[in-house]
Formats: structure tokens, sequence, C-alpha cells
């Protein structure tokens, strides 16, 4: 069994990548921005462990584009697959296997991904939340990739809602109404905006006696 750590994201090429800061950013500053952001989100995932209680994690990116020279080569490329994002989220999965993908600008939050990868080297489902509503990370184990359909058909994308819809689909996907919660409050400041980052286990066990940590 191995498990992975993955980024998804866009290959920066101007005018392709983080089109609503235009304006006031030029195509040409926005991926600047954007492979600066992905640049340090592969840094900080460095950090995360090799090894989960004698569980390879392997590293890949997943990619919609072109890999480019300077993307650090111990990030195997995939190709993305499908048209929406919960899509390619599916067919990530579904190339990949059990393992975390994560956001190509969350580099603030990477210091989770350690207590992420435990729970899923014990095939537990993890979800990151974020205060927009939606959500930074989202882990499957062995269990979850028997119902990738199920996990995410329908769900709504970039919405206020999409990471509650996403964490109510991974319960009702695993059976069960009711599942432990660990949560994680994490910020940084980063051009005026302020992000805050929760982490969601749902597990297997324990059914239907939540239970609730800060880490």
């Amino acid at each position: 069994m191995t498990v992975h750590i993955t980024v998804i994201a866009k290959a920066p090429i101007p005018g392709r990548v983080k089109s609503r800061l235009c304006p006031p950013c030029s195509p040409e500053q926005a991926a600047e921005i954007a492979a600066a952001a992905l640049a340090d989100t592969f840094d900080a995932l460095d950090t995360v462990r090799d090894c989960i209680d004698g569980v390879p994690v392997d590293r890949y990116l997943l990619l919609d584009g072109e890999p480019q020279a300077w993307m650090p080569s111990r990030y195997a490329p995939v190709p993305q697959r499908g048209n929406g994002l919960g899509e390619r989220l599916r067919n990530g999965f579904a190339d990949l296997g059990a393992g975390a993908v994560v956001g190509m600008d969350t580099p603030h939050v990477a210091h989770l991904l350690d207590r992420a990868l435990d729970w899923l080297a014990a095939d537990t489902d993890v979800l990151g939340l974020a205060d927009d509503g939606g959500y930074w990370m989202i882990g499957l184990g062995t269990g979850a990739l028997e119902a990738l359909d199920d996990v995410f058909c329908d769900i709504p994308m970039s919405t206020p809602i999409t990471g509650d819809a996403q964490l109510g689909r991974l319960r009702r996907a695993a059976g069960r109404s009711r599942a432990p919660v660990l949560a994680n409050g994490a910020r940084r400041a980063a051009a005026g905006l302020r992000r805050q980052a929760r982490l969601v286990a749902v597990s297997e066990s324990d059914r239907g006696r939540p239970r609730r940590r800060v880490l």
C-alpha cells in the first residue's frame, strides 16, 4: 500500500491562471503570482514525511497544461482529465489511488498534511475546509475510491457551500450520518487577504460518536 501527496494546478501561463486578479494585475503578473504560489507550495510540501508508519508517500503534480522546467522532478506530472474541477478530482483519484490532493497555492497549511497522511494511512478520509466555504485539500482512503462518482458527482465547485457539500457527500458515500470531526485553524496574511483552514477527518470508526480536537 502507498499513499500520495498531489498538487493540483494549472500551468502558470498568462491568460490561463488567476484571471480574477485581472485587473489590477496584468495576465503576466497574475501568472507570476501563480508560479510563485505553486513554488512555495512545493517547498512547503517538501517538509512532509516520505513514509507514514511504514506506508510510502508518493508525490505527483496533477497538471492542466505542460510541465515547466522549474517544476521539481520529485513531483511526477500527471495530466488532468475531465471538464470541471469535480470531474478532474474524481479522475485524478482514479489514476493515483488513495492520497491527498491539495491546491496549488496552499503553502500556509502544508504543515497540516503530516496529520492528514496519518489518517489516510489508517484509511480515514480527510477534508481541509477554508473559511470562504470551499476546501483546500481532499484526501481519500481506499474505501472512498470505490465510490468516486458518489463522492464528486454534482458537487458545486467554487461556491460558499462547496466545502459543506463535499463533507456531506464524503459522509454519505461512507454510509454514515455522523463522523468524527478534527479541526484546525491556520491563518496567513497575503495581499491583504486572510484565510482560515480547518482539517476535517471522516472516519469509519466511532460511528455515531463525533469527537472534536483542536490540533
